[in-house]
């Protein structure tokens, strides 16, 4: 978008990104807009992620810029193709494409040879102190640091000494090389930071050809300075480390990037720190990354989200300066009212209950249309077997009923919905006295569309014919934690929800349902959203429900309370 059309634009509300950006576009500074993400390939992004992609591309596309997508792999250690691979996908699947795909690793000759230059202008040297030795000799943020030996080696004999680190001389941790800059300095990052480590390790991408490897801090900057990048967009907790992004930019006299810090997103009822969703997956708490109670993005596509859902999620989020919880509903309030618009209503009953239609004469089938979307007429009709014996959910027969309450019960009439008008006559039970058939009468006059009838009945409840139904798995997912904070808590494991997945073996769908593929989302009527798992095989499809038709969540939290 130009800005043009932001001044056209009727009292359009700007966030602090978008006016820095439309500032530096009217005064000059920049006539395109280029922003990054930029990801460490060493796991699934997260929710968190999301929003950073969002904003960054968002941005982009709003000023008619682009964005690259620049891993971040400058720790060997940790990081692996798979996590690439799935990074990009995440990307894609939200619905954005990179100007470029690109590597810190891209620039580690640049950066190398960047780094020489630091040394001799003397604002570098090669340490071999001891972690240790370096965090004490650094002070504290009340008293200055001290100066160690290696400080005031001559930056002939460390352009010797790097050289020796780069061609493998030296063991891992044996020495560093730091930045020279002010050891009095009150912001910590400043006093003399590391810039350079030995890593004996492979790299997914430069194999062996390394064993120095550069410190975030120093290849951050530096890599959004290689590619022209305008506005760098980051976390809050980088705030402290903007002053060492600019003195390496400004020693350096290199494109001056700029270095701008929004709120991260932290969602109620999960975590998204890395190291916890780690511990998850590895302790069998979930069954993978992309487990459907993770907050990974795979997680959510796999539980039924859809990329314009977690878009709008983003958007309706704004963009802050302060650090706040965003509740957990507001993204169940998106993707339902996304799935609303698009997603076929179908048939299922979860836990069955025989109905006895006693007047349905036997071996008759007749078929009842019912619509495939209200809320879109295009999506048109289908139809419905129904005949003598049918399945309800067991919830929606009571023997005893409470007042008002209007589905079926001994002697109460419901209609069933795009079908007929039944009255409960009687029940059967089994020696224990569970009822395991109900026995109605059905009002022929009553058929929706034609009802002639003239009985007004309240409660609508779904069915499916017993002879057409067909068997399918559902695992009813939910919050992974009972707690809005887990992270706050001492042992956030100790939190989770013993109740985040239960799986349903034996439901019942109707027919259309057995033809779907991998991703394929529905509401099942009365029940919820679901959306097909790639766990489904052919006669046996698995549904994952993505969220209930109405957040019964708060309804719990306030009835707990």
């Amino acid at each position: 978008m130009s800005t043009n059309n932001n001044n056209n634009a009727v009292n359009e509300s700007l966030n602090f990104l978008e006016e820095i950006i439309e500032a530096d576009l009217a005064s000059g500074k920049f006539d395109r807009i280029l922003t990054r993400f930029p990801p460490e390939p060493n796991g699934y992004l997260h929710i968190g992620h999301a929003k950073s992609i969002c904003l960054n591309f968002g941005l982009a596309l709003k000023y008619g810029g682009k964005t690259n997508l620049r891993f971040d792999d400058t720790n060997p250690v940790t990081e692996e193709t798979e996590y690439v691979d799935g990074i990009i996908d995440d990307v894609r699947w939200l619905g954005f494409e990179p100007a470029q795909i690109l590597y810190a690793s891209d620039y580690f000759g640049q950066l190398y040879e960047w780094a020489k230059v630091l040394i001799g202008k003397g604002k570098a040297y090669v340490d071999f102190s001891t972690p240790e030795e370096v965090a004490e000799q650094k002070g504290t943020p009340t008293t200055p640091g001290v100066p160690n030996q290696y400080r005031d080696t001559t930056p002939e004999e460390n352009l010797a000494l790097f050289e020796r680190m780069k061609n493998g001389e030296y063991p891992d941790g044996h020495c560093t090389l730091r930045a020279k800059i002010d050891l009095a300095s009150p912001n910590m990052h400043m006093r003399d930071p590391y810039l350079y480590r030995i890593k004996h390790a492979h790299h997914h991408r430069t194999g062996d050809t390394w064993c120095i490897y550069p410190m975030y801090d120093w290849a951050h900057g530096q890599s959004d300075s290689i590619e022209q990048i305008t506005h760098s967009i980051c976390t809050l907790e980088f705030i402290p480390h903007r002053e060492l992004y600019d003195w390496c930019i400004r020693e350096l006299g290199v494109f001056p990037s700029k270095q701008y810090e929004f709120a991260r997103l932290s969602l109620s009822y999960t975590v998204t720190s890395k190291r916890k969703l780690k511990q998850l997956v590895e302790e069998g708490h979930v069954s993978s990354w992309d487990d459907p109670r993770m907050p990974t993005i795979s997680a959510f596509r796999r539980r039924g989200y859809t990329p314009e859902s977690i878009r709008g999620f983003a958007n309706r989020i704004g963009v802050a300066k302060r650090d706040n919880v965003i509740e957990m509903s507001l993204l169940e309030f998106c993707i339902r009212e996304d799935l609303n618009k698009k997603a076929l209503r179908r048939f299922a009953v979860l836990h069955p209950l025989k109905v006895v239609i006693t007047n349905y004469p036997e071996g008759k089938t007749e078929w009842l249309e019912t619509e495939n979307n209200p809320e879109d007429p295009t999506t048109g009709t289908r139809e419905l077997a129904f005949s003598r014996e049918l399945y309800i959910e067991q919830d929606d027969f009571m023997e005893n009923p409470p007042p008002k309450y209007f589905r079926l019960s001994p002697g109460g009439m419901v209609r069933l919905k795009s079908a007929f008008i039944i009255r409960c006559e009687s029940v059967e039970k089994d020696d224990a006295g569970n009822i395991t058939a109900v026995h109605c009468t059905y009002v022929p006059e009553s058929r929706s569309g034609q009802d002639s009838s003239g009985l007004k009945v309240q409660g609508v409840i779904h069915w499916l014919s017993v002879a057409h139904a067909q068997k399918a798995e559902v695992r009813l997912y939910d919050r992974l934690f009972q707690v809005e904070d887990p992270a706050a808590e001492e042992n956030f494991k100790a939190t989770i929800n013993p109740d985040s997945l239960k799986v349903i073996e034996n439901a019942r769908i109707e027919p259309a349902l057995s033809k779907t593929e991998a991703g394929d989302k529905f509401q099942f009527t009365r029940l919820g959203y679901f959306c097909v798992d790639p766990d489904s095989k052919d006669g046996r499809p698995v549904f994952n429900r993505t969220v209930t038709l109405k957040d019964t969540w708060q309804k719990e939290v306030k009835k707990s309370g």
